[in-house]
């Protein structure tokens, strides 16, 4: 930095501006924006307002609401800039056609609805930072709960795994790890609706994939693999990761997401089974939301991990996020070697951890 650049000191005496509360009351009550949100989701009123503009009164039989209070809720949308007014009418901007409306194939609502049934949680994490336990069962309460967490899933997941799977093997080259080529056989374990699975088979055509998940995703995963005309290279096998033996003779395992549900000693005891699942040679490969690794005895970000921790606390007994350190700690103690940590920056602070079993 030049001296003519450095910025020049404050004059002696020159008083330092008071601090002002508002950024953290705009903090404190950013909730109702997000609530917002969910109300606009959970009620649908985007989809109708992609179609045609409505007046709250035209709008609210059709979506059992009252007027005015609808009324409202779309003044609200229309103030943060997801609905817009010509007179009396509201219609749907251009990013709420694309990803809020329910007719759009980029529709993400279900994970959005996921989010709405985890705000009562949130809201008690007080009770369970003093007691240390879980405040909520699962995914969340509610007869639409498990769609709306697994086909959010698939909503997330569709916004990575295409280019990953694409530059999968520019990764582990990069890494000097070997890459697909004569790897036959594929584990998605806890793999949900399989849509990592699915975009792994479509970029590798030798490549065929079993989905490892509870029986009440079986008909998500199955429909979702149809979708993408796979059911002959995609197959779904039902069970719990937890406490149910894994198929094994695999050239890949990849367990996307599925650490942070557990206590560290059942998080290092999956990562043991599904490398046990392997040939040697295999590749194993976790991806999840990675802390910061420890410095001075403190975890203190990135900020996503740091509040997804969170979130396991409220929902589960004993998961928590992980720092890239520990999970190489897991793999190291289930015997693989070469490992490492992919040149891949996901959203939300995830990433990828890869080692391989060693040969025979």
């Amino acid at each position: 930095m030049s001296a003519a650049s450095k910025p020049k000191p404050a004059s002696p005496g020159t008083p330092r501006p008071d601090p002002s509360p508002g950024p953290l009351l705009a903090l404190s009550g950013g909730y109702w924006r997000s609530c917002v949100l969910h109300a606009g989701v959970v009620l649908d009123v985007f989809s109708p307002l992609a179609e045609a503009p409505a007046t709250p009164e035209s709008l609210a039989p059709a979506l059992g609401c009252e007027p005015r209070a609808l009324g409202m809720l779309l003044r609200a949308l229309c103030a943060m800039g997801l609905l817009e007014r010509t007179g009396a009418a509201y219609a749907a901007t251009e990013q709420a056609r694309l990803f809020l409306a329910r007719s759009s194939p980029r529709y993400v609502g279900h994970i959005i609805r996921h989010h709405h049934h985890l705000v009562d949680s949130f809201g008690r994490l007080d009770e369970s930072v003093r007691s240390g336990r879980a405040n909520r069962s699962g995914v969340g309460d509610g007869p639409t709960a498990r769609e709306d967490f697994l086909l959010g899933m698939f909503n997330i997941a569709m916004g990575i795994a295409p280019g990953l799977a694409a530059q999968l093997d520019a990764l582990l080259a990069a890494a000097g790890l070997p890459g697909m080529a004569g790897r036959a056989r594929l584990l998605d374990l806890g793999g949900g609706p399989g849509t990592y699975a699915i975009q792994f088979c479509l970029a590798h055509a030798g490549l065929a994939a079993c989905i490892f998940d509870l029986p009440t995703t079986r008909p998500f995963a199955e429909a979702t693999v149809a979708r993408f005309g796979l059911a002959e290279r995609v197959r779904f096998q039902p069970g719990d990761y937890s406490t149910d033996r894994l198929p094994g003779g695999f050239d890949l395992a990849w367990l996307s997401q599925i650490l942070h549900g557990e206590a560290p000693g059942m998080a290092a005891d999956l990562v043991r089974r599904a490398a046990a699942s392997l040939k040697p040679g295999g590749l194993l490969l976790v991806h999840e939301f990675l802390l910061n690794d420890p410095e001075n005895g403190a975890q203190d970000g990135p900020e996503f991990p740091a509040l997804f921790s969170l979130n396991m606390l409220l929902g589960t007994k004993g998961g928590q996020s992980y720092s890239w350190g520990e999970v190489r700690g897991m793999l190291e103690a289930a015997g693989l070697t070469r490992i490492c940590r992919l040149g891949f920056a996901g959203p939300n602070d995830s990433g990828i951890v890869a080692g391989i079993v060693p040969p025979g």
